[in-house]
């Protein structure tokens, strides 16, 4: 379940992320009851199993409803600032994924995501990463996007979000070495050889994906980043 609001006093919309039909919205009604089964099963970051009627027109859109819902094992809620990674990882599906779009291999990378989140840096940049690849706003990382030529390992470039992958104006950018490992590791598939990668220069890579979301969201702050800064503010005074 990636978010929840309230539809009336006693049910909730959900919005849910699967791994056959995409983002969904779906109603579960009666799950705001204090004695709902669904109370302990409808949980953020949390994988669930769940049988939907048929989509029908509600809240101005369609809408499924929720039949029934039950826990599909895996960890447990992260803790933590890995609880707060893992909103950011619900707010960027949100925002980013159009209903009803299907993205299996995106479904499978958040899953594992979700497992490593206490690790570090490394796997939200490669969640990032496999984000920005699957929905085709990432160019090929292994060739200069303007003239497709090979990438010098030796040298550092500049991944704009207008003008894909560039030879930096300054002494800024990504090596091309890493650069080319990180696309052996999208193609390849690995989850894990992509947070391997990313971990070489996590600083680095953060900046400039970034950039490159802040670019395709609009120029729209996400919350949970806002939300975040503030609460290392409050930790270090």
């Amino acid at each position: 379940m990636l978010h929840q609001h309230d539809w009336s006093e006693s049910s909730l919309i959900l919005d849910l992320f699967t791994r056959e039909s995409g983002r969904l919205a779906v109603a579960a009604k009666g799950a705001k009851r204090p004695y709902s089964q669904l109370r302990a099963v409808l949980l953020p970051l949390q994988r669930i199993t769940v049988s939907l009627s048929k989509p029908a027109k509600a809240d101005g859109g369609e809408v499924q409803t929720l039949r029934s819902a039950e826990w599909g094992g895996g960890a447990t809620l992260p803790a933590g600032a890995a609880l707060f990674s893992g909103y950011y990882l619900n707010e960027l599906l949100l925002k980013l994924l159009a209903r009803h779009d299907p993205h299996p291999r995106l479904f499978d990378a958040y899953a594992d995501t979700l497992v490593h989140l206490a690790e570090g840096d490394a796997a939200l940049r490669a969640f990032e990463l496999r984000l920005l690849a699957e929905l085709g706003l990432l160019p090929d990382l292994s060739v200069v996007t303007p003239t497709q030529a090979a990438l010098d390992p030796e040298r550092r470039y500049q991944l704009s979000p207008e003008s894909g992958l560039i030879p930096p104006t300054g002494d800024a950018g990504l090596p091309g070495a890493l650069l080319i490992q990180l696309q052996a590791a999208l193609l390849h598939g690995s989850q894990a050889a992509l947070r391997q990668a990313c971990a070489a220069a996590p600083q680095a890579l953060k900046t400039t994906l970034r950039g490159l979301l802040h670019y395709h969201l609009g120029h729209q702050p996400l919350r949970t980043r806002a939300l975040m800064v503030d609460v290392q503010n409050l930790l270090d005074k």
